[in-house]
């Protein structure tokens, strides 16, 4: 059941771009428009929208190419849509993205899709706090990631598409997955936790030492708090998207580890782990809009550091989803 007021949108949309039809697959776009994930009893399906009459669903890519007007012309379909189902619609038409049509009504998010990037957001800081009480000792990144998503889980969390461990020197590698590396005494340990509520993404990273932190860590941890503190207070309506990024970028360089700040400073966040708005040139903030804001500085074979969490565009300023401490916290066992 699509609300009204969404379809009134959408077809608006549509119009505006000259789509005489969607035609979507299970993905965050028919998420989006459905607010429920397909029937697990009915398998994957297809919904198509037509510029007049009720959205109507389909079983497969034959009787979705059925539903769409004859008469259509340009056709906007999944951007997950596989080759063959492409192909198996048989289309007489142009086709496009969907995205051009949803991708800017899902920029803005309504308060009950902020209200599940809350819960998810929750999740991952009741996770947080009881992982300080682990023995992380001589466990495994990998034990230890597959126990976090467990207790992911266990909060109602829906799914977890991220759960990072990263100890020592695999910190500093932005692209690390969780391995058979043992942890040890004098670790700097970056924790990152995904988590998905009735569809809607939420992401928490926090950052630990194993028994005493490196030598100079607790320095270069205070600037990428910092960086991140003056990225969280610029998300407020009318500001530009990438002055967010600029400003965490100018604390990094101005601290001197500007040669070793990741590329980004954060990404937006919904039904997807990254979709728009992007900190880049030419988008704005608008009220409803989030951000994963999540600064970092990673000094190769040595440790990294990143700091990560969902922030909400309000009206009078910035509102982070998550509330669990941000300070280094030395792991004692």
């Amino acid at each position: 059941m699509i609300d009204p007021l969404m379809l009134e949108d959408v077809r608006a949309g549509m119009a505006g771009a000259g789509i005489d039809a969607l035609v979507l697959r299970p993905s965050p776009d028919f998420r989006y428009l459905r607010a429920a994930p397909p029937s697990a009893a009915g398998g994957e399906s297809y919904l198509v929208v037509a510029l007049d009459g009720p959205p109507a669903p389909a079983d497969d890519p034959a009787q979705a190419a059925a539903l769409v007007p004859p008469t259509a012309r340009r056709v906007a379909v999944d951007p997950q849509m596989h080759a063959a189902e492409l192909f198996a619609l048989r289309l007489d038409a142009e086709l496009v993205l969907a995205s051009a049509v949803l991708a800017p009504l899902r920029l803005r998010k309504r308060a009950d899709e902020v209200t599940a990037m809350r819960h998810a957001a929750a999740a991952a800081d009741t996770v947080l706090l009881a992982a300080r009480e682990l023995a992380w000792f001589g466990a495994t990144e990998l034990a230890m990631a597959r126990r976090l998503r467990a207790m992911l889980a266990e909060t109602g969390c829906e799914g977890a598409p991220s759960v990072l461990v990263a100890a020592g020197e695999h910190s500093a590698d932005a692209r690390h997955q969780p391995c058979d590396r043992v942890i040890n005494p004098g670790d700097a340990l970056l924790v990152s936790l995904g988590g998905r509520w009735n569809g809607y993404c939420a992401e928490v990273a926090r950052v630990f030492a194993v028994a005493e932190p490196p030598e100079d860590f607790d320095a270069m941890y205070s600037v990428v708090l910092a960086a991140q503190r003056a990225a969280v207070d610029l998300v407020r309506p009318g500001v530009a998207c990438a002055a967010a990024a600029t400003v965490a970028g100018e604390v990094i360089d101005g601290s001197g580890y500007g040669d070793y700040a990741a590329a980004r400073a954060g990404r937006g966040i919904g039904l997807s782990p990254a979709e728009g708005p992007w900190l880049a040139a030419g988008e704005r903030f608008e009220a409803g809009m989030t951000v994963c804001l999540e600064p970092a500085i990673y000094l190769p074979d040595l440790f990294g550091a990143r700091v990560a969490d969902v922030v909400v565009c309000g009206e009078d300023g910035p509102e982070l989803l998550s509330s669990g401490s941000r300070a280094l916290h030395v792991l004692d066992r």
